[in-house]
């Protein structure tokens, strides 16, 4: 009797223990099932855990503080007239030849903005060397696994019209020289391909290395091409024409620049709350918003995903858990050499190479006077960290919104999973902001940067060094750290510099593309 009891007793005591066990494991063996339903999403089960905010205090007191009227108007102000303007037609340029030297293909690799700032050097090349230009090819990123095509972005027609005096462009190679692939150049050496032009090579290396070849063959292949241009010692109508095409000449195809409008259109004119509940709302036509007073937004380029995470070295105070999520990234992606990998995380804050997290991008906007009336739009592909990263931010600033949030799931089923069409929504909402600002640079920050100077179009420039050493004072004040961050970005809210030797006329376009009023 003794015995059965013990044994009736500590059987269900068994099955309670394996069930508790089955419990505790089941979000390791299956965490797609515990994924925050979000658009940040994290690759390991680690780099869930909620982090909590490094700056504290600096938090609690912007989430105290109002902004004052004052400091919200003078936030929205336009940028005055700077006294320069856009000159792309002022020089004349020399005629098209009626004959080409061959047919020039080039092969670029890297993101959106990587990309487009190839294909304005190629149109570049193809002018210097007389060329006809084939629609560049894009390579496959390894890190965003995008495979869109130039067509499936930019509007091909457009840029072939826009160009038809400068430059001969075509959208295929004739038949007979239609087994100069990709695949052709990676299977053997090739003659007529080109793969050790040298980074920022000049207008005399095209010349004389791409121009016999183009003679011989009647075609020539250049890969890899990104930044094999130089930005200094060209003819002023070579400059002209590279701002001609990333300014003028490069437009996305109508679906983006169509789902683009409604974005910035639901941003403008928010659904009222009766609205919001509606699952109509995302169709509300324009007209209907028409007596609404449009509202100004802020995009924020907010680079916060893996790949720059692992490459700058830093630490972001996920624990041990992300850092050693981090250096496996980094010894898998680039077998470990990382150049900031030989500095300290306070050495490398101090010099300003570690880009903004979330909390950090929120404070710098709470201390410029943005508020939690602040509508936002946030860019950005994947966030590391997921939801548990941006939750500060989003507690700054409720009115947040992304691509997700303000469109469809059908609006969005062109561009789903496709990494360079997702930027692109992005790059289009950014040039039709009211403010752009970017957390770290970078290819987006860098092309925006260059695209709303062109434009006369305010911008804020992170002060990277500045902040990096404000958030090393674990013991600073609030009212210090706005003061120090109202002084520190004074100048670096949309005002025109100049470029200097060796920076990328797509970033500095002024005064090689911009000519005094």
């Amino acid at each position: 009797m003794r015995f059965h009891y013990q044994s009736h007793y500590h059987q269900p005591l068994k099955g309670e223990a394996i069930a508790g066990l089955f419990l505790l494991l089941f979000p390791v063996l299956l965490p797609c099932l515990f994924t925050p339903f979000t658009y940040a999403s994290p690759s390991t089960f680690s780099e869930w855990n909620v982090i909590k905010p490094r700056h504290l205090s600096l938090l609690r007191s912007a989430l105290e503080g109002k902004s004052s009227n004052g400091e919200q108007s003078d936030l929205w102000t336009p940028l005055a007239d700077q006294g320069w303007r856009p000159c792309l037609e002022s020089v004349n340029t020399p005629s098209l030849p009626q004959n080409s030297e061959g047919y020039l293909q080039v092969f670029l690799d890297g993101g959106l903005n990587q990309q487009r700032m190839g294909i304005c050097d190629a149109v570049a090349v193809a002018k210097i060397l007389n060329a006809t230009l084939v629609i560049p090819y894009l390579e496959v990123n390894p890190v965003w696994q995008d495979s869109s095509s130039f067509m499936d972005i930019y509007d091909v027609d457009r840029l072939i019209n826009v160009l038809k005096d400068d430059v001969s462009i075509v959208k295929e190679l004739p038949d007979e020289f239609s087994w100069s692939t990709r695949e052709y150049y990676a299977t053997a050496i090739r003659a007529t391909r080109i793969k050790r032009a040298p980074v920022h090579a000049s207008a005399n290396w095209y010349l004389e290395n791409v121009l016999p070849v183009l003679q011989s063959y009647g075609i020539a292949a250049i890969s890899p091409f990104s930044h094999r241009l130089s930005f200094d010692n060209l003819p002023s109508e070579i400059q002209q024409l590279r701002c001609k095409v990333n300014f003028k000449a490069l437009v996305f195809v109508p679906h983006i620049r169509a789902l683009g409008d409604a974005i910035v259109h639901r941003l403008r004119y928010p659904p009222g709350e009766t609205e919001a509940l509606s699952s109509d709302y995302l169709r509300v036509t324009t007209d209907q918003n028409d007596k609404q007073r449009p509202q100004k937004f802020v995009v924020l380029h907010l680079r916060f995903d893996k790949d720059m995470a692992a490459h700058s070295a830093c630490d972001f105070g996920g624990g041990k858990a992300e850092k050693l999520a981090l250096a496996k990234y980094r010894q898998t992606i680039w077998g470990g050499r990382v150049l900031n990998s030989q500095f300290t995380d306070e050495e490398l804050r101090s010099q300003g190479r570690c880009p903004l997290t979330p909390e950090e991008i929120g404070l710098l906007l709470a201390a410029l006077g943005f508020d939690n009336s602040t509508r936002l739009y946030l860019a950005s592909h994947k966030v590391y960290g997921g939801e548990a990263r941006i939750s500060t931010l989003r507690e700054l600033f409720p009115l947040m919104e992304n691509k997700k949030s303000l469109a469809s799931s059908e609006e969005r089923a062109r561009i789903k999973g496709k990494a360079s069409l997702l930027a692109a929504v992005d790059y289009y909402v950014g040039m039709h902001s009211d403010i752009f600002v970017s957390a770290s640079p970078g290819n987006m920050h860098n092309a925006l940067v260059g695209h709303r100077t062109f434009e006369n179009m305010k911008t804020i420039r992170p002060n990277m060094a500045l902040l990096g050493q404000l958030f090393l004072n674990k013991n600073i004040t609030w009212l210090e750290f706005r003061q120090a961050v109202a002084e520190g970005h004074q100048n670096r809210q949309g005002q025109l510099k100049l470029r200097k030797p060796k920076q990328s006329i797509y970033t500095y376009p002024a005064p090689d593309c911009m000519c005094r009023a």
